[in-house]
């Protein structure tokens, strides 16, 4: 806890059972008030170690896509009071003791959303990342730094940070459940105006860590650039009934 806020760690969990235990371990508990684990279906031991280790988990009966495992996390931390709400991939890509400076940050900062990003000073090459994915990484970022008008190092990253008002504020429950989920999300945030700030994180790449194949990082590629066009049009039109509006009192 900081100042009295609730700080939540969700992880959206799929067949992560060689992973979560460091990830969970390597969390600051001294910090982290709440875990949450939400298992999307998994075929491994991914509960049971979720279980052995303590944490508040929740398995889908079938598996909903990564999106819609997200949509279920942020759903149990509003519900479970969080204040802060840290989202992270329990593959073990990403440090977990970077959680206490997002939260700060959060706290303290003019910002709204904090994503831990592995392009900020060239780690991400550094820690394995494969050459074709970072290229398509820095290509899609400055495409969505031009058509959303930000300055971002990247937009891709599985470790962000929201406060509880970026949740409570648009229905994100009509987004995607594939792994566009987190673009419409950010996309829509920033339409709406929240402020959106970044921290440098390495990344370890190994087997063990999530990743998607060819043809859904196509298909994820071209999500991204659809929902960036989305933003644009929105933007300048001020569209009704598209992905961005979705505020919340509108859809009561």
């Amino acid at each position: 806890m900081i100042e009295n806020k609730k700080i939540t760690v969700v992880m959206p969990a799929y067949n992560a059972e060689k992973t979560l235990r460091m990830t969970a371990e390597a969390l600051p508990k001294d910090v982290v008030d709440d875990i949450i684990l939400v298992d999307d279906c998994s075929r491994d031991a991914t509960v049971r170690v979720a279980e052995e280790l303590g944490l508040y988990c929740v398995r889908h009966p079938e598996n909903r896509g990564y999106g819609g495992n997200q949509k279920t996390c942020y759903r149990l931390a509003l519900e479970r009071g969080a204040d802060i709400v840290i989202m992270l991939h329990p593959d073990y890509q990403y440090d977990p003791r970077l959680v206490p400076a997002m939260a700060w940050m959060l706290m303290a900062g003019p910002y709204d959303i904090i994503l831990a990003s592995r392009m900020l000073v060239g780690s991400a090459l550094a820690g394995g990342m494969p050459m074709y994915k970072f290229i398509a990484n820095k290509a899609l970022t400055t495409f969505q730094n031009l058509m959303q008008e930000q300055h971002l190092s990247e937009y891709h990253t599985g470790f962000r940070g929201y406060r509880r008002e970026v949740l409570e504020k648009f229905d994100y429950t009509r987004n995607s459940d594939d792994f566009v989920f987190d673009n419409q999300f950010l996309a829509q945030a920033i339409y709406h105006g929240f402020k959106v700030g970044e921290i440098s994180c390495p990344a370890k790449y190994f087997d063990e860590a999530s990743s998607i194949n060819l043809r859904r990082s196509i298909i994820y590629g071209l999500g991204v650039v659809g929902t960036s066009l989305a933003f644009r049009y929105a933007r300048s039109v001020s569209a009704k009934g598209g992905l961005f509006d979705n505020l919340k009192e509108h859809t009561s």
